[in-house]
């Protein structure tokens, strides 16, 4: 239905059931909404409360600000360096799986894999200890919730998949993990720099706003944002060089042939960056006009809701060639796309760009690295399309079998 709407323009009014929607897919019109009139076009509520509560993706206003100014430092470009050591563990935990059933002929289910190895690392990063397979399990209500979610925010969760049992599983995890954190800084303060949890705690004893509330639902929401993206980009990754045999032929051929390390990154970022402009785990971005606008010469009345569409604009043919072929060499230094900078926008763009795309590009590369020159996985179970929900996933299982790739 957005495709549709789409071809009528960049910008385009649309009613989803009874709801009337103004749609912007061109790169001009989403910098606008999203970067430029921010106070404008802002968050309204949030489709994702019930699993967040106040954390910093649903936070708004001078709530927002604080919460995001207390993780700043830690998921810049430098800042991420300080979680390098849990990145490799985790990678390293996933690539020992992979030599295991590569060895026996065991098949793997490559998205439980990317799920692991992305919760394993943001478990390290908030708590400073390793994923053990009793809170995986417990997490998996997360999954459960976040796939229970509306697509839209105000729209009512589908009655089917009843989520009060997997809430108050997420509740009792949290706090649990909170009061062991408390206990251990109760017998020995942490040494070195702080882990995220221990950042919350520190937090709460000089800023009364830092409640067990606001720490549960801060750990929550860094739980949620920490691992679907990269799990979810992973497990594209690893259809789309299944559906393109040729593609992974030649990724193989020129890692082989880098140089150096840095040339061997840029084949592996090309990969991510094009899975994610084919598949960005964020692919609908609701807003509220919060005043009366223009918008591209089309009135805007305040209280009109407001989608912007990654999904629809990394596709558009008027900034992407051939825009549905898997082309990471788009992405490479001699490659070519679009320099317009809300053509490709997986994490967002504007005040309110995901926090944590440093990190979750650190992690992707970290896995690849280990992975991608290794082993080539053929997918016995792929899925069977994608689920355009509150994220955009593979609809179904992601199995396979792996092969060694013997130089």
């Amino acid at each position: 239905m957005l495709r549709a709407a789409a071809q009528a323009g960049p910008l385009t009014e649309l009613r989803i059931g009874d709801r009337p929607f103004v749609l912007a897919t061109g790169p001009d019109q989403t910098q606008q909404i999203l970067a430029k009139r921010p106070d404008v076009y802002v968050k309204h509520g949030h489709r994702a409360r019930p699993l967040l509560g106040d954390g910093l993706i649903s936070a708004s206003g001078d709530a927002w600000k604080r919460q995001r100014k207390l993780f700043q430092a830690r998921f810049t470009v430098a800042g991420t360096r300080r979680w390098a050591h849990h990145i490799t563990a985790a990678a390293e935990r996933i690539a020992a799986r992979w030599e295991t059933a590569a060895d026996t002929g065991t098949s793997v289910d490559l998205g439980r894999d990317m799920r692991f190895f992305a919760l394993d690392t943001i478990w390290r990063t908030l708590t400073g200890t390793p994923l053990d397979e009793v809170t995986e399990r417990e997490l998996e209500a997360v999954d459960a919730v976040v796939a229970s979610l509306p697509t839209l925010a105000g729209a009512r969760p589908d009655p089917a998949l009843a989520v009060d049992d997997a809430l108050r599983q997420i509740d009792t995890t949290a706090h649990r993990v909170i009061g062991l954190a408390r206990a251990r800084r109760a017998e020995a303060r942490p040494e070195g720099a702080p882990h995220l949890l221990d950042l919350l705690l520190d937090t709460a004893e000089t800023r009364a706003e830092y409640t067990d509330r606001l720490i549960r639902d801060e750990l929550v929401t860094l739980l949620v944002a920490g691992h679907e993206t990269t799990a979810q980009t992973l497990c594209w990754l690893f259809v789309l060089l299944d559906r393109h045999p040729e593609v992974h032929d030649r990724f193989l051929t020129g890692y082989e042939a880098a140089a150096d390390p840095a040339g061997r990154d840029a084949l592996l970022g090309a990969l991510v960056q094009e899975t994610l402009r084919l598949y960005p785990a964020v692919w609908l971005v609701p807003r509220h006009a919060a005043r009366d606008d223009v918008l591209d010469g089309l009135p805007i009345p305040a209280g009109t809701s407001v989608l912007t569409c990654p999904y629809l604009t990394h596709r558009s043919p008027e900034l992407w060639p051939d825009p549905e072929r898997f082309d990471p060499a788009r992405f490479l230094p001699d490659g070519r796309r679009p320099q317009h900078p809300a053509a490709f926008q997986p994490f967002g763009i504007g005040a309110r760009a995901c926090l944590g795309q440093h990190f979750a590009l650190q992690e992707m590369l970290t896995l690849l690295r280990l992975l991608l020159p290794a082993y080539r996985p053929r997918l016995t179970t792929p899925p069977r399309g994608a689920v355009f929900g509150a994220n955009l996933r593979p609809d179904g299982p992601v199995r396979g079998t792996l092969t060694a790739v013997r130089p």
